[in-house]
C-alpha cells in the first residue's frame, strides 16, 4: 500500500542506541502522519525501554524483520553501516531516512543516491542542525553582515575521560571520531549558508589514552565565492569558543552556548512541549560591530521540521527535508578533510572530483 493511503505511515527504525532512542522515536512519535511500527535491538534493556516509550512499536531482532512491517524506514545505526542497510531497504522497495553521515566516502554516497533514484524512492539524510535555532537565526541575518569573509562554527565539548564505545574504540572502519561525528553537522552548515568548496584543509588528533579515532580536529574551507570557514570539534576542549562567530563586511554575529534541543530531548522532551526550541534571552547571540553590538532573539529551533518535511515528501511529492545531492557534497569535503589532515597539506576539491 503506498504511504499517500495509509492512515499512518509505519516506521521501522534500526537502532535504539542515543540517535535512536534521543532524536529519531521521539520525533517520529510526535508528527503527525507518522507511526513508529518497529524497532530493531537486540539489547534486552533497550528492548524493554521500547516497549515502555513506544508500546505500540515491535521489537525485532534484524532490520530485516523491518521490510514487511513498515513504509518508511529510518537507520539510526552505527555508521559503517549506514550504506548497507540503506541499500536494502531501497532494493525492498523502501523510502529511507539514515541518520548522518551518510556515508563514508563521496563515492558510495553517490552510489546509493543513484539507486534511490533508479527505484524512485525518498532518500534523505537526518542533518537535524540545520534547524538549530542559531543556525536559522544566521541565515535569517545574512543580509546585515554583509560580505562574509569568515565564518568560525564550533562544536566543542570537555570529556577527558573516554566514553568508549565504536566512535572512540573502533578502527577507521567505523567511519567514527569527530571529523565524521560532529564534522558533519559543521560542514553541512557551512555548504548551505556559503555554498561548494575548493579548498580544505585539516588537522586531526587523538589526545586521550585508549582512543583510536579522532577526538580533536580542525577543518578550514574556501569556498567558491571566497568566504572561509574555520570548523572547530573536539572532546577535548577544557574551555569552550564561542558557537558562531560570523565576520562580514557591515557586522558580525557572535553567538555563544548549544542549541537547547537535543538536550531537551535527552531528558525526555520533545516538540509539543511548552517552550519547545525556546532559548532564554540570556543566551542570544549579538549582532554588530566592536563597540555597537546588540542582543538577537535566536529563532525557535525547530527538529520537528525534518520528519514533517520526510510526512511532506512521501505524502505530497515535495522534495526531501535535505536533499541528497547536498548531503553526497558534506561526505565530499570530509573525505578531502580526512585526506588533508593524513597528508598535512591542502586539497583542491574540484580536482578530487574529476
Amino acid at each position: 500500500m503506498p504511504p499517500s493511503d495509509l492512515p499512518g505511515i509505519r516506521v521501522g527504525l534500526a537502532g535504539f542506541g542515543p540517535a535512536g532512542s534521543f532524536f529519531h522515536a521521539p520525533l517520529i512519535a510526535a508528527t503527525p502522519g507518522l507511526r513508529l511500527a518497529a524497532v530493531v535491538t537486540r539489547d534486552p534493556a533497550k528492548a524493554d525501554r521500547v516497549r515502555a516509550e513506544h508500546p505500540g512499536a515491535d521489537v525485532v531482532a534484524s532490520a530485516d524483520a523491518l521490510w514487511d512491517r513498515c513504509d518508511l524506514v529510518v537507520i539510526a545505526t552505527p555508521n559503517r553501516t549506514h550504506v548497507s542497510l540503506a541499500a536494502e531497504a531501497l532494493d525492498a522497495g523502501l523510502p529511507v531516512v539514515v541518520d548522518k553521515p551518510l556515508a563514508g566516502t563521496a563515492q558510495e554516497a553517490r552510489d546509493l543516491v543513484r539507486l534511490a533514484r533508479d527505484r524512485g524512492l525518498m532518500l534523505t539524510v537526518f542533518q537535524n542542525r540545520r534547524w538549530d535555532g542559531d543556525f536559522l537565526t544566521l541565515r535569517r541575518l545574512l543580509p546585515e553582515l554583509g560580505e562574509v569573509h569568515r565564518f568560525e562554527s564550533r562544536f566543542e565539548r570537555w570529556r577527558p575521560v573516554p566514553k568508549g564505545g565504536w566512535r572512540e574504540s573502533g578502527g577507521p572502519e567505523e567511519i567514527g571520531g569527530t571529523l565524521y561525528d560532529l564534522g558533519s553537522h559543521l560542514v553541512d552548515q557551512a555548504l548551505r549558508l556559503f555554498g561548494p568548496v575548493s579548498r580544505v584543509y585539516a588537522e586531526t588528533d587523538v589526545r586521550r589514552a585508549g582512543v583510536r579515532n579522532d577526538d580533536d580536529a580542525f577543518v578550514a574551507l574556501t569556498h567558491r565565492n571566497g568566504t572561509r570557514s574555520h570548523l572547530w570539534m573536539s572532546a577535548v576542549a577544557a574551555n569552550l569558543g564561542p558557537r558562531f562567530r560570523v565576520l562580514g563586511s557591515r557586522a558580525s554575529y557572535v553567538k555563544w552556548g548549544l542549541d537547547p534541543q537535543e538536550e531537551r530531548l535527552r531528558a525526555g522532551g520533545g516538540p509539543d512541549a511548552a517552550g519547545w526550541g525556546v532559548e532564554p534571552s540570556e543566551r542570544w547571540g549579538t549582532l554588530g560591530a566592536e563597540g555597537d553590538a546588540r542582543p538577537v532573539r535566536t529563532e525557535p529551533g525547530a527538529y520537528q521540521r525534518f520528519y514533517e518535511g520526510v510526512v511532506a515528501c512521501l505524502r505530497d511529492g515535495a522534495p526531501p527535508p535535505v536533499e541528497p545531492d547536498g548531503a553526497v557534497e558534506t561526505i565530499a569535503v570530509l573525505e578531502a578533510a580526512a585526506l588533508s589532515a593524513a597528508l598535512g597539506q591542502v586539497v583542491t576539491l574540484s580536482e578530487r572530483q574529476e
